[in-house]
Parts: structure tokens; sequence; C-alpha cells
């Protein structure tokens, strides 16, 4: 069975016709082709299909498509302005914060969300709000450490 819906992503407007039982993972990357949302483990123990539903970190393969009708939906996409990278972004890349980067997305929609919420954050508070992510490549100093200096880009005006 099929359901209208329509998704605000990434500040565009999307109407689609899509399965009721369609992730929101699934819409976003096969229907609006989004591939930093990632798709692993499907069970939402991982974080790598993070986005931001209505500016809260979500794990996308846990939500029904038709559940998020009508909502706001930002991904690591949304992120960029005029094909210049986020703040947050560029911390990652300047400071290392990423491996393989199969995780990154993900860990980048949590800590920006974080970031607004929180910027007086120690690194064991950064590393709290990442327990939902799951990255094998690395002990996550150098996220912690991106996240820290974002932070500090943060304090400084220099975010968006």
């Amino acid at each position: 069975m099929k359901q209208d819906i329509t998704l605000t992503v990434n500040g565009q407007e999307h109407r689609l016709h899509v399965e009721t039982q369609c992730t929101l993972l699934d819409v976003l990357r096969d229907e609006l082709h989004l591939n930093s949302v990632r798709r692993s483990c499907g069970e939402g123990e991982c974080g790598a299909c993070t986005v931001l539903l209505n500016n809260e970190p979500v794990n996308s393969c846990l939500i029904l498509a038709v559940a998020a009708n009508g909502q706001t939906i930002t991904t690591s996409e949304g992120l960029t302005r005029d094909n210049e990278l986020h703040p947050l972004m560029q911390s990652f890349v300047d400071n290392h914060g990423f491996q393989c980067g199969f995780c990154t997305s993900g860990i980048l929609m949590t800590s920006y969300s974080v970031l607004n919420e929180n910027q007086d954050l120690n690194d064991s508070q950064v590393r709290k709000s990442l327990e939902g992510h799951m990255c094998r490549c690395t002990g996550y100093v150098n996220i912690v450490k991106s996240v820290q200096a974002a932070k500090k880009e943060k304090e400084a005006g220099n975010w968006w």
C-alpha cells in the first residue's frame, strides 16, 4: 500500500508517493539520493543513518517515512552552504575526525545538534553524546577533538 507524504529535506519540500512500510532511510537514500545517510545495521544500533528530524537526531532506519510526513529533516548535505563545508565539517577534516567516513555523517548530525543545544561540553560529555554511534576505525580521540574545535568556532561566531 502506498501513501502520499510531504517532507522538507535540507530546506526543500518533497512530495512523495511511498510504500507505507518504507523507512525514512529508504526514502532519503533511494528516492532523494542523499548518500550521506548510510544504510548499515538496520536496527538503530550503529548511528550511521542518523539525521535530524525537527532538529533532533534520530536513526532514520527506525522511522517509517509516513511517520515523518510533514516534518523537517536535515542530512549532512544540508549543512553545506554554497558548496562550502559547515565549520563542523571543516573541523572534522582539519582534525582527522573521520577515517573511512562511513559513520561520519551520523556523528556530524548528532554533534551539530548537541553543539546547538549546549556549547559548554567537556570531552566526557562529547563522548556521552555520541554513545549511539559506532566507529570501527578510531578510538574517538580525533572525533572528540573535532567536536571541541568546532565548539570553539561556534563560540567565535563562525557557525551557520
